[in-house]
């Protein structure tokens, strides 16, 4: 970028939006399983989370609207069709594993070593894919 060319995205953040079949289950997910906050609730349909530095905004299905006016927010269809994924990176694997699974995170499997990497995978209740690794460089 030139020096003289404005940034557009000067003071701004991310959004993920990730649509939910049911809010208030999603919400107790993100909240007491990963330890997210709220940020802020809107009228029943929508919540925002701070997540590690980021902003997840929780919506329910809706269809088209005057400025996408051909698009749909569904919730995923098939959870072994993946499009969308959250990589954590941890600095204990096998740690972090545990608490989770106490908490209630259902893992596809174990954790697994591969090289420098040991990695697992779980889902959120409208079955988004997470993934926590941890990196020994």
């Amino acid at each position: 970028m030139e020096k003289n060319e404005s940034n557009p995205f000067e003071e701004s953040a991310l959004t993920t939006i990730l649509v939910v079949s049911d809010l208030a289950k999603s919400k107790d997910f993100y909240i007491n399983i990963l330890g997210a906050k709220i940020f802020r609730e809107y009228g029943g349909d929508s919540l925002v989370l701070e997540f590690l530095g980021n902003w997840i905004l929780l919506v329910t299905p809706g269809g088209p609207t005057e400025d996408k006016p051909e698009t749909q927010f569904v919730a995923p269809e098939n959870k072994n069709r993946v499009s969308h994924s959250y990589t954590i990176r941890v600095k204990d694997c096998n740690k972090s594993y545990q608490i989770l699974m106490k908490r209630g995170a259902d893992f596809i499997t174990p954790p697994f070593t591969r090289g420098a990497e040991t990695r697992c995978f779980f889902r959120d209740p409208d079955d988004h894919l997470f993934e926590i690794s941890e990196f020994r460089g």
